[in-house]
């Protein structure tokens, strides 16, 4: 599939299959990255300002890591042989030393945690808060808060956001939550929440916002964000 925006490229810095969908659906092309952050060492004290501040810690761990990566490429002798085309010796010549300017490139990176009764629910730790996760949503509410940061790294602009969606459900029956862990995913995502799971779709009552904003990433908050930088850096 051709990129319809092909004046930036584009990082995701998730190792989410769900958010990858997502942004492959909405027509970019982006190659993935993903942050190695402790999680835990952040802490907030609303679930919005959590979110942001883990985006954004996400987003600098891996700037970091592409910086590490450049110098240790620039280290390394460029060899250009005579019989080479003009083509294959471009394709050596360090971002640098690039007769063309470079397009911008976007990271985009997210977090999300679901709240219940005020409370902040991360990843479950074990099979047993999962479960216990699951079995407080029967026949009750809950809300996801979703968080996108797109930083320009070619000009360091970055800006951000926050998504909220409630969440309502029907009864959820104790066969279709031991047949959730027993698969496992649940065990991988914010507690342990996962709307459009077929065994959970047909228990949700109502959900107020969008299903791509329950899934980790908000369309429209994404787009907006893309628009914003991209503007700030061409003004």
């Amino acid at each position: 599939m051709e990129s319809i925006h092909p004046h930036f490229k584009l990082i995701l810095g998730s190792s989410s299959i769900a958010r990858r969908k997502i942004l492959t659906d909405m027509g970019y092309q982006f190659t993935l990255m993903s942050a190695d952050i402790d999680e835990k060492n952040i802490r907030k004290d609303k679930p919005e300002e959590l979110v942001l501040a883990l985006a954004e810690a996400k987003a600098d761990a891996i700037v970091s890591k592409l910086h590490t990566e450049c110098e240790d490429e620039e280290q390394q002798p460029t060899i250009l042989i005579a019989s080479d085309t003009a083509e294959a010796i471009m394709q050596r010549i360090p971002d640098g030393g690039s007769l063309e300017e470079d397009k911008s490139t976007l990271l985009i990176t997210c977090d999300q945690v679901v709240v219940y009764e005020d409370a902040v629910r991360e990843k479950p730790s074990s099979v047993e808060e999962a479960r216990e996760y699951i079995r407080g949503y029967s026949k009750g509410h809950t809300a996801t808060v979703s968080s996108v940061a797109v930083t320009n790294l070619k000009t360091g602009l970055r800006k951000s956001g926050v998504d909220r969606v409630e969440i309502y459900f029907n009864e959820i029956p104790e066969e279709t939550i031991e047949k959730l862990i027993e698969e496992g995913t649940v065990l991988k995502v914010a507690g342990a929440l996962l709307i459009e799971h077929p065994l959970i779709l047909p228990c949700v009552k109502e959900v107020a916002g969008t299903t791509d904003s329950v899934m980790g990433l908000p369309k429209e908050l994404t787009e907006k964000l893309i628009k914003e930088v991209l503007a700030m850096a061409s003004g």
